[in-house]
């Protein structure tokens, strides 16, 4: 009986215990961790879809304004810089590659901003059905890619938050002290709030 009655106890002790760990935030850290992760792989994924149209949309624009060639080739060499930087699972630990990745995406945006105003002077490429589906594909992935980075910054700021703030900081201090800060990056590139000038001398 004294035995049936200690082995009722410490399963109620194990429950009470194990219910207590599960509610107490032991597990937020990897999880918003893991978090900050799947949102850095849906800012990339939209990288990739922007980095796909790219060429199409060139070889469009090539065709009506073929003397347009600096801004044609600003693109194209913004597009090898992205496609140069090698993207790992080690990007979101090291801050300076990370800030690398972002300027070439920037470098990239910018140069795609030139070309669609370049566009604007050939009324029969703004006509054209290809040029017309793929700018729209295009306005459509950077949307995408700044609610992408709006979620990565907001799921970098939770788990940021957590690792700073009571009971997180104590989990992260005995058992996640390998789990750093995460730093976001500049989320505007120097002179986002000019509109692009596009010389046409």
């Amino acid at each position: 009986m004294e035995n049936t009655v200690m082995t009722l106890w410490r399963s109620v002790v194990l429950v009470m215990l194990v219910g207590w760990l599960s509610g107490c935030g032991i597990n937020n850290i990897p999880t918003y961790d893991e978090q900050v992760k799947a949102a850095w792989s849906q800012v990339e994924n939209q990288y990739q879809r922007r980095a796909d149209l790219i060429p199409n949309l060139v070889n469009t624009v090539k065709g009506y304004a073929s003397h347009e060639q600096e801004v044609l080739v600003d693109v194209t060499q913004a597009r090898a810089k992205v496609g140069s930087i090698q993207v790992d699972g080690n990007l979101l630990d090291n801050p300076e590659k990370l800030q690398q990745f972002e300027q070439a995406q920037r470098q990239l945006g910018s140069a795609l901003q030139r070309l669609m105003v370049v566009a604007e002077r050939y009324p029969d490429l703004k006509a054209n059905q290809n040029f017309l589906a793929l700018q729209s594909q295009l306005e459509g992935t950077e949307n995408r890619i700044s609610v992408a980075r709006r979620d990565y910054i907001a799921a970098v700021q939770q788990y940021n938050t957590e690792i700073r703030t009571f009971p997180g900081r104590l989990w992260h201090s005995f058992l996640y002290s390998d789990m750093d800060i995460r730093e976001t990056y500049e989320a505007t590139s120097e002179g986002a709030d000019q509109a692009p000038a596009v010389s046409f001398d």
